[in-house]
């Protein structure tokens, strides 16, 4: 199944174990189970980036406490950390709440806020990268688990689905083939009409020609005596 955080898992894929569990969490609608996975990404993430700094911090409010020291202020260290202290105060409070509560809208933002921390995260251990920084969380992809299409891809499909249901045309051949058969179905036509011209003569000769033997015969018979 896809998730958001497939590009952290060639990174760490402890930290992608962790979060993606989170989402899963999410869709079966744990929602506070779901803070404290995010919580618990958020410490890692922490422990990961201090590495060989960290020394006697125990806690995740001492770890915090040490970068925030050791930050150089930018406005990128400060969003990772304001992330990483949100997923830290609501993974806390879902962790020791009395009641259980349906808080879909704040598990949300805990896993857009762990979205951000994974970039931030990913972009220290690698590097920057334009893709990486282009992206956005994509939540129907988190409650269907399906990677949307791409516009791209999208249009090839319906371009491949068009041709499949587009009619066929007729072969070049197989048009001029029918051409040809007019031009010979008409030209039968011309000759009849050209062939009735010497039948008729011969009808009329012979017709003149058995009128002048009766004539005669009776012009004859005339002549005899009684």
């Amino acid at each position: 199944m896809a998730t958001n955080f497939d590009f952290l898992k060639s990174t760490d894929k402890n930290l992608f174990d962790i979060i993606t569990e989170a989402e899963k969490l999410y869709r079966d609608e744990y929602f506070e189970q779901c803070m404290t996975q995010t919580r618990r990404f958020a410490e890692n993430v922490c422990k990961d980036v201090l590495g060989n700094r960290r020394t006697s911090e125990e806690t995740f409010d001492d770890m915090l406490a040490t970068l925030k020291d050791k930050a150089e202020g930018n406005p990128q260290e400060k969003e990772f950390l304001d992330d990483l202290y949100f997923l830290k105060r609501k993974g806390n409070k879902s962790t020791h709440s009395s009641t259980v509560k349906k808080d879909g809208i704040t598990a949300l933002e805990c896993l857009q806020r762990a979205f951000e921390v994974a970039i931030s995260y990913s972009v220290y251990k690698n590097g920057p990268s334009d893709k990486l920084l282009r992206m956005q969380y994509d939540t129907e992809l988190l409650v269907t688990g399906k990677k949307n299409k791409s516009l791209a891809e999208r249009y090839n499909e319906k371009k491949i689905q068009y041709k499949k249901t587009k009619p066929k045309e007729l072969p070049q051949k197989k048009v001029q083939t029918t051409k040809k058969n007019q031009k010979q179905k008409s030209k039968p036509a011309k000759s009849k009409t050209k062939s009735k011209i010497p039948v008729f003569g011969i009808v009329m000769l012979i017709t003149f020609t058995i009128s002048l033997t009766i004539i005669g015969f009776l012009f004859l018979t005339s002549l005899r005596p009684y």
